[in-house]
């Protein structure tokens, strides 16, 4: 499976809403040296299938495919070898989990995830402001990091932090590097969701990844949209 080149790039995240579009934001937008992936979401599996939709970004570039199921890791664990099998056979590099269902469930699914090969990527806390009990949600902060501890006793290495939550997120990343040696991050939210590359430069550590949808896929020119955010990205 592919990885990522760069130590810090952006992820772009293809919710577009069929092929055609898939195509000119891959084409236009993999020139961008700071462009380090692609991510798919389920409108876009469902509708079209994932190696069908693996294949069209093939046309354009060999940088990694990141299929987020949104949100995947929530079902019982029996089913993660079907989850992984279809990652693998489709082509997918890495999958993010969010496994909320069970301790039990996360292990069965990570662990399928690696038995495939698919490089595992865990989140715990969502970018939408009444996700934490405090704030009307229906988890606790204790319940998002036991999700990260069990990932890293797995040794699972790649998490996902959201962007517009940069206090939170260096609380996090502090609590992951005391589990797990030089981890990678993935931050969605970078954008339109308030996240800003500048201020994450500020609080993240050596290898992270910011994930950008609608401000480069709605843009008229979307790689003069995701060249402004290579800039600020490479500071």
């Amino acid at each position: 499976m592919r990885s990522i080149s760069r130590d810090r790039s952006l992820i772009i995240a293809c919710d577009v809403p069929d092929t055609a579009s898939l195509e000119v934001i891959v084409a236009e937008t993999n020139p961008v040296r700071a462009v380090g992936g692609y991510k798919l979401g389920f409108s876009l599996g469902l509708r079209y299938g994932l190696p069908g939709l693996v294949s069209i970004i093939r046309k354009y570039t060999d940088k990694p495919v990141i299929y987020d199921h949104q949100k995947g890791g929530t079902d019982v664990p029996h089913t993660a070898d079907l989850f992984a099998q279809a990652m693998s056979s489709a082509g997918i590099d890495y999958a993010i989990l969010f496994p909320f269902s069970s301790p039990s469930t996360e292990v069965a699914w990570i662990r399928a995830l690696q038995r495939e090969g698919v490089t595992p990527v865990v989140g715990a806390l969502m970018t939408t402001a009444d996700f934490l009990a405090e704030n009307g949600g229906f988890f606790s902060m204790g319940v998002v990091r036991r999700i990260f501890q069990i990932a890293s006793e797995l040794g699972v290495d790649h998490f996902v932090l959201p962007a517009n939550k940069p206090d939170q997120v260096l609380e996090l990343r502090r609590d992951i590097e005391a589990l797990v040696s030089d981890p990678v991050f993935f931050l969605p939210g970078v954008g339109a969701q308030g996240g800003e590359v500048s201020r994450l430069r500020g609080v993240m550590g050596r290898r992270w990844h910011g994930i950008v949808g609608r401000t480069v896929y709605a843009s008229p020119d979307p790689a003069a949209a995701a060249s402004r955010l290579g800039a600020e990205l490479d500071g």
